[in-house]
């Protein structure tokens, strides 16, 4: 069975598809971890819901501060290796390895250290779920150096074309997850019933059990990771041209973060029971953006390698093959969202009280699944062009429109409805405003391949 896939020649389409599958699907099971946790935690009840929703924030957080390091060295190494220089790729490999692992120990002490302070921005209410929270954001983001490891690590495998270690090291840890979700949480025999504490120790022994797996194929690779050497001394000027490179994105996701925790207090102004909504109708939602951002890092390493290769033909084709599987895929995420609202939102939580406001959140926000799809997969084709800084200047622009959008809204009669649409017209802006532009600079490149 052929390990990578050639994204240099041959079809387009069957490329593309051999190497988003297997990142779909890891993007996919890391929703599973989430939603596992959630399907758990809702047995517990709202509080501890709203408990995990308020410290995930800090783990979302997480995602743009190792964007830094795993957006530069996916698309130097890709760049590189279009190149045909395994050399340099190996280089900036190892650069942003090292910029990972640094980078999880600092945000994991900040976690730690500054545990209260950081979730006292929330002002919930409810000291029982201020407690929760505590335990959840010490546990989970004090040991956040196995989720950066791995989302580095996935970047890289997909640099040289193969996304399937990936999926399986992700497998072996939502297995693991799954088993250990319900003991930690509930109890049983002589292991105490935890509660979120219990989903953050569940969370990260899958995480580093996904690590020991990379791992282990890491030392089996002969096409990247055999030339880097992770313990010697740094590269700074590889690091640099990293931090160059994936500073923007980083920015833009951890602005997009902080947006949505700003929205997140708003959100508690309608109490506990609004901030569950949120977390678990995200949790929800996730099928969508995460499976479009899966294939996103697809489409940045195939446009990355021929980019670097000289073959504008096929950064054409390759990104119209893609947006037409994310028209297709955002309209089914459409169709489940709104159509089957109800169902979903009561796998998670059956309180009477919540499910009403849980189904208006995934109706609400189902209508601009397609838009979203586009803006993700589009942020991925910018990204392998190395046009990371356009796709901060767009996405922090409209994503920053939600704030004041959200105060007009959920200040007339739709009230918290208000804030869920808001996030929808954002939405449909940025997809539109994304596609127009890479339309405007697709017309820019040569007309010939190199």
């Amino acid at each position: 069975m052929k390990k990578y896939v050639d994204l240099l020649n041959g079809n387009i389409l069957t490329a593309l598809t051999e190497l988003a599958v297997p990142i779909m699907a890891t993007s996919l099971v890391q929703m599973a971890y989430n939603l596992t946790d959630m399907a758990w935690i809702g047995r517990v009840g709202s509080s501890a819901v709203a408990a995990v929703g308020g410290a995930g924030m800090y783990t979302w957080l997480s995602a743009g501060v190792v964007t830094l390091a795993k957006m530069g060295g996916q698309v130097k190494v890709a760049q590189s290796l279009g190149e045909g220089n395994k050399g340099e790729a190996a280089r900036y490999g190892g650069a942003a390895i090292q910029m990972t692992m640094a980078l999880g120990i600092l945000y994991g002490l900040v976690m730690v250290l500054f545990t209260r302070p950081l979730l006292n921005f929330f002002q919930l209410s409810d000291e029982a779920t201020l407690v929760q929270a505590v335990d959840y954001l010490r546990i989970a983001g004090g040991l956040i150096f196995f989720t950066f490891i791995n989302q580095t690590l996935t970047c890289l495998f997909t640099a040289i074309g193969n996304s399937k270690p990936t999926f399986f090291a992700n497998c072996i840890g939502l297995a693991a997850n799954m088993i250990l979700d319900p003991l930690l949480i509930f109890g049983i025999g002589p292991i105490p019933a935890m509660g979120a504490a219990g989903a953050a120790i569940a969370t990260v022994t899958a995480q580093a059990i996904v690590t020991a797996a990379m791992i282990w194929n890491v030392k089996r690779d002969r096409i990247l990771f055999d030339g880097i050497q992770v313990f010697q001394r740094p590269e700074l000027g590889c690091m640099k041209t990293i931090t160059a490179i994936g500073l923007p994105a980083a920015l833009q996701s951890s602005l997009y973060c902080g947006i949505s925790m700003v929205l997140t207090r708003f959100v508690a102004a309608w109490g506990v029971t609004a901030v569950a909504v949120q977390r678990v109708g995200g949790q929800i939602e996730s099928i969508s953006w995460m499976a479009a951002e899966g294939f996103g890092t697809a489409i940045n390493a195939f446009v990355a390698q021929n980019y670097g290769g000289g073959r504008y033909s096929r950064v054409r084709k390759g990104y119209f093959s893609a947006a037409g599987l994310m028209v297709v895929w955002g309209a089914i995420t459409t169709f489940l969202l709104v159509g089957f609202c109800g169902p979903l939102f009561r796998l998670f939580i059956t309180e009477p009280e919540v499910v009403p406001a849980g189904m208006d959140y995934l109706r609400i926000i189902g209508y601009g699944q397609l838009f979203m799809c586009m803006e993700l997969m589009t942020v991925g084709a910018l990204s392998g062009l190395g046009k990371t800084f356009l796709c901060s200047v767009i996405s922090i622009s409209l994503t920053s429109a939600r704030i004041p959008l959200a105060m007009f809204l959920g200040a007339t009669s739709l009230g918290l409805n208000g804030i869920w649409w808001a996030l929808t017209i954002s939405s449909v802006a940025k997809g539109l405003v994304f596609f127009i532009n890479y339309m405007m600079i697709l017309k820019k490149l040569p007309g010939e391949e190199l």
